[in-house]
């Protein structure tokens, strides 16, 4: 891995739980063109449902918290 994309998973860890939707969300949607020619699309939707679901539920977490 890249000192770049250690970095830029360092600071995605250091977002809010909202942020880091909205910051996958975004790199999700940037990445699709790139990548839609090598992954069925149901593989991409599933993927993004099952990163949803975990913020989902870490942000729930720390509200219980």
């Amino acid at each position: 891995m890249t000192k770049a994309v250690q970095h830029l998973l360092q600071s995605f860890d250091a977002l809010s739980e909202a942020e880091k939707h909205e910051a996958a969300t975004e790199v999700l949607r940037r990445a699709l063109p790139i990548v839609s020619a090598d992954v069925p699309e149901e593989a991409l939707v599933a993927t993004a449902e099952e990163l949803f679901l975990e913020l989902d539920a870490r942000e729930a977490a720390d509200d219980d918290a």
